[in-house]
């Protein structure tokens, strides 16, 4: 090893250059990653192969400018050498840089790095008076060198550069090393390859308009950023505030805001979000990046709008009732661009026509609203006019109106129900791509004629559990991917044992395979409404790793001794287990079993048993569904003793037939049995966290939710006024009583739109590493628990992978033992949590829009006027100055009502309630808005009102297609006797029996708080409860015929 210096010129955070001098090492012996090496080189992981033809080696400036081309999985055989990855990193940002990382990692790709920096022979120190560019393509070139001798000559290699000066000195220079043009080696490599081809001039195409529009054009669009030197020390001084860009998809060019990114020091009575008005104030800033903002003088701070635009949707239903005056500013420079791919749709011919006379240059229309029309040049205009296409954006001068980009690939046919799905996976950053063989290679196959067996060996390892617990898992209708199973017994000291057991996903998914490192990169399984994109191959998720009925399977368990009567945790125990599950069961049977129902047909295990065996396996598969069901009320009125939430959220099923077209939409009906395994895994999450934070109080990954911001709260304050309701918002507490209370006996549908305005309200929850922050910020508001964590999903979330590995170490760390596995270091633990945090936002919007999508596609093909599916009862919840937002809860559909049309009408009512268009004028009011024709008709629409609306489809040319409703009564709509019930509400046997001991328990555990600093100590082992015990309520509640309770 030899010992040399490294000259670098960075900058500091007060924006000075600054040089530095550090330690650089070179060695003999650096991988090369390749399959042919004879040197005997340390190559460990992803490895060129000898199957290529050749070599590749990009210079600096080709993985700089054409890296997108370079991602084309035909591309093999590539080395990317250090220098150019870092020529990356430090001039093209963050994001590029991130996107090579993942290129590097994905097994997908035949592409590997080599460290040409760090190997004594191929690198070369820079001259003096050397450009920095010239230094990179020679210090790449000398390394091209340098490889191809290492492998002995036994593969050519091609080295690629846009520099015109180095092909031609070095492109004879070395036999076998071919130094040529970008755009040559793709003429006469991958003449085949029209994709590559085309993108390859697209970006050629860009870059030169982008450079003839800076000569041409003097004039200025917008004011120039400010350099990030002056922008860092503004933001330190408190003179610019750092925050990122979300605009208002309705008002997408008048209106945005700017979420503040901490609190600067001289700003700190900000805790409200910027308002940016207008296009020229947002000065070239897109949703999503992180910007500086100026804030303008107070006399000019404006408020945000509260008219309905097209396409109004729930997601402004919190705006603020009052447009008051809000901080307002402009944006004065860019930090960090969170530019992406981007689904656009070329403009009507007529249109192109009217762009000017070089039609080579298209203003193309985002499929989001929020992104402004973006220039690219391309002759294909008139042959994809009904295609939905891929840009990607190159730059944005002050000099330009718009930004410039560059023609990607072509998604598909607009309105192909494959094209909407894939535009909504591009929007998100979801990339979808089958697991490479790699990946599957890693994983034990299970053929028919040799079935995957236990191990003798790591049974060794494992404690037993096939023949000793009753262990069934409860999922919905068609589940494959089984994470979670459930027991439950009575010991022999009369106490209950609860077991949770969590499939070992990390048994077969080792740390840093293929399969790992594939799963971290997807973070999630991504769930849509007919479909879902599985973060593991389906031999593990659907077959290995799920705990199916009556197969063996590997499990890490949680089991918890319970006190008899009080169900207090008395001991628990963690460790990995061999299971074997007795009954996959369906929620909807399992709800059956616990309403007594005993000829549930839903339960295959039982079939083709005698009568007596049967009716045998049966009382004990209800004794403990029953015992779950009272463990978990137990633990649920705990938690909301202690501000626990029940909040409410809109889960729609869509219903397809046999040909996969959407039969019906149905939004999902709750069942205690939900409830019931949820708070099982809450219980298995909470003790997870507990015990990693004991023993690695500084390497856990856990998962908070930070209280809401309290002006978040607003709109559901001031709507539940309209009920003379008062919401407490001070603590989850407080809210979690407001909500209890705010029950309307003659409207069920009220709490449930108040429910659903406070999740709305709600903030993200998010994962974190625990070095990262002090202990009082793990608290988990909405669960109302001091920690959390994901541990009971390992099949479909990485977090939970990550949470096994960390509680096996901290097992380990009980018997002072080293972990399986290095834990990460506090950095690449913060940035993964980041990373899943990101993913799982976009799974969770995937999942939203594909809903919406298939709501559109049920009413597409209906006529609105004539067909009864189309008409419904909906519930008023927002009040605007132009319309009102409904909610219906047939369809689980929130869309805006307008009460005023295109041409100045607005709505007013026949005696029977029909509804009709007239001249006239709109008042709004705080709880409700009166509309008066001109001949002095009035009607007023009230919050909380119910009223009767015709549902369509509203199709639009470059964005997604969205829901349109009209009120056409203003009375309830009134059931046919064809119509499905979806939104119908009754009260169960298991409803009442849950409110009535719910309460009882309240009591119970309300008085015990009460009493608990009044017990003395030589008392508590002799105290009894007075009066009614819970035992004895609950066995008079089984006595009780309450089979006839019912309701409508």
């Amino acid at each position: 090893m030899i010992k040399t210096e490294k000259v670098l010129h960075l900058r500091s955070c007060k924006g000075r250059s600054v040089r530095v001098v550090r330690e650089h090492y070179l060695r003999e012996s650096v991988p090369c990653n390749s399959c042919l090496c004879e040197a005997q080189c340390h190559n460990e992981g992803k490895l060129l192969s000898q199957s290529a033809t050749h070599y590749v080696i990009p210079d600096w400036k080709v993985v700089q400018d054409y890296l997108e081309i370079l991602e084309f999985p035909e591309l093999r055989g590539i080395v990317f050498m250090q220098t150019a990855c870092q020529a990356v990193q430090h001039q093209k940002g963050r994001r590029q840089y991130n996107k090579l990382r993942n290129l590097l990692r994905d097994a997908r790709h035949e592409c590997v790095m080599f460290f040409n920096e760090f190997q004594m022979y191929s690198y070369v120190p820079r001259e003096q008076g050397e450009s920095l560019e010239k230094w990179q393509t020679r210090c790449i070139y000398y390394a091209t060198v340098w490889y191809y001798h290492h492998l002995a000559g036994l593969m050519p290699v091609v080295m690629v550069t846009e520099d015109a000066e180095a092909i031609q000195k070095y492109g004879s220079e070395t036999d076998g090393v071919f130094v040529v043009s970008f755009k040559s080696y793709l003429e006469n490599f991958w003449p085949d390859l029209e994709a590559v081809h085309e993108l390859y001039e697209s970006i050629v195409q860009s870059r030169k308009e982008r450079e003839n529009e800076i000569q041409e054009k003097n004039g200025k669009e917008y004011l120039e950023h400010q350099p990030l030197e002056i922008l860092e020390a503004g933001i330190k001084s408190g003179r610019y505030i750092q925050g990122i860009v979300n605009v208002n998809k309705h008002r997408s060019q008048l209106e945005a805001f700017v979420r503040i990114q901490g609190l600067p020091n001289k700003r700190s009575e900000l805790e409200t979000d910027i308002l940016i008005c207008g296009t020229k104030a947002r000065n070239r800033a897109i949703e999503g990046d992180v910007v500086a903002v100026e804030l303008l003088p107070r006399n000019e701070w404006k408020g945000r709008a509260s008219i309905l635009c097209e396409n109004e949707s729930e997601e402004k239903a919190n705006e603020e009732i009052e447009t008051e005056p809000m901080p307002t500013g402009k944006v004065v420079g860019i930090i960090q661009r969170n530019w992406r791919d981007y689904v656009v749709t070329f403009p009507p011919k007529e249109d192109i026509q009217s762009q000017g006379k070089n039609v080579r240059k298209i203003l193309v229309t985002p499929w989001d609203y929020r992104i402004p029309k973006i220039r690219i040049s391309t002759q294909q205009a008139e042959s994809l006019q009904n295609f939905r296409i891929i840009v990607r954006i190159d730059s944005w001068d002050s000099t330009s109106l718009y930004p410039n980009g560059h023609f990607v690939k072509v998604l598909g046919r607009a309105g192909d129900l494959e094209t909407e799905i894939a535009a909504i996976l591009v929007e998100n950053g979801i990339s979808i791509a089958p697991f490479s063989e790699a990946q599957l290679r890693e994983i034990p196959v299970n053929p028919p004629e040799n079935p995957w067996k236990v191990d003798a060996e790591e049974q060794g390892r494992r404690v037993d559990l096939r023949n000793t617990h009753l262990v069934f898992s409860i999922d919905p209708k068609d589940c494959e991917d089984v994470d979670d199973a459930l027991s439950v017994r009575k010991l022999a000291n009369e106490n209950l044992e609860l077991g949770v057991h969590i499939a070992d996903v990390t048994h077969f998914v080792k740390l840093n395979s293929y399969t790992d490192l594939e799963a971290r990169s997807r973070a999630t399984t991504c769930y849509l409404a007919d479909r879902r994109y599985d973060m593991l191959p389906a031999i593990l998720s659907a077959d290995r790793c799920s705990l199916l009925g009556g197969a063996d399977r590997y499990a890490i368990s949680v089991l918890w001794e319970l006190d008899k009567t009080n169900y207090e945790v008395l001991k628990v125990w963690f460790g990995r287990t061999i299971i074997r599950s007795t009954y996959k069961i369906f929620y909807e049977a399992a709800q059956a079993l616990l309403d007594g129902d005993r000829n549930v047909v839903d339960i295959p295990e039982l079939k083709g048993l005698e009568e007596k065996e049967k009716c045998r396996r049966l009382n004990d598969l209800i004794w403990a569904v029953e015992k779950l069901t009272e463990i978990a009320r137990r633990t649920r009125t705990k938690r909301s003793l202690e501000g626990g939430l029940e909040l409410e959220g809109i889960e729609i099923r869509v219903q397809l037939d046999e040909k996969k077209n959407i039969s019906d939409l149905v939004p999902k009906q709750p069942l205690e049995v939900h409830e019931t395994v949820a708070e099982c895994m809450i219980m298995a999450n909470h003790w997870v966290a507990k015990k990693i934070t004991e023993n690695l109080p500084h390497q856990g990954l856990l998962r908070c939710h930070p209280p809401p911001r309290q002006e978040s709260f607003a709109a559901l304050v001031e709507c539940a006024k309209a009920k003379r309701f008062k919401i407490d918002t001070r603590s989850n507490k407080a809210l979690a009583d407001s909500l209890d209370m705010a029950e309307d006996p003659d409207d069920p549908l009220v709490n449930k739109v108040l429910r659903s305005m406070a999740t709305q309200a709600m903030s993200n929850a998010l994962y974190f590493s625990t070095g990262s922050c002090s202990e009082d910020l793990f608290y988990h508001y909405g669960l109302a628990l001091d920690k959390y964590t994901h541990f009971t999903s390992p099949i479909r979330r990485y977090a939970d992978i990550v949470v096994h590995r960390l509680l096996m170490a901290a097992l380990l760390k009980d018997k002072k033992l080293e972990p399986e596995n290095p834990l990460l270091s506090q950095k690449d633990l913060e940035e993964l949590c980041h990373h899943i945090n990101k993913k799982n936002r976009a799974a969770q919007r995937v999942q939203k829009q594909s809903v919406e999508l298939f709501q559109c596609m049920y009413f597409k093909d209906k006529d609105s006027t004539s067909d009864e599916r189309c008409v419904a009862d909906g519930i008023i919840y927002s009040i605007r100055a132009n319309g009102v937002l409904v909610y219906v809860p047939k369809y689980g559909i929130k869309a805006a009502a307008f009460l005023k049309n295109k041409e100045g009408l607005v709505i007013t009512a026949q005696p029977d309630g029909s509804c009709e268009w007239k001249p006239g004028s709109l008042r709004r009011l705080r709880d409700k808005i009166i509309s008066t024709t001109a001949g002095g008709e009035s009607i007023t629409f009230s919050l909380f009102e119910h009223v009767t609306v015709r549902i369509s489809e509203y199709s639009s040319r470059s964005h997604p297609d969205s829901i349109k409703l009209d009120i056409i009564n203003n009375q309830p709509r009134t059931k046919t006797g064809t119509e499905p019930a979806h939104g119908t509400s009754h009260t169960s046997k298991t409803d009442l029996v849950r409110d009535v001991i719910r309460s009882a328990e309240e009591a119970q555990l309300a008085q015990k708080h009460a009493k608990r600093t009044l017990i003395r100590d030589e008392d508590r082992e002799y105290c009894q409860t007075q009066g009614n015990s819970l035992y004895s309520l609950l066995e008079e509640i089984k006595e009780m015929a309450l089979q006839d309770v019912s309701v409508g």
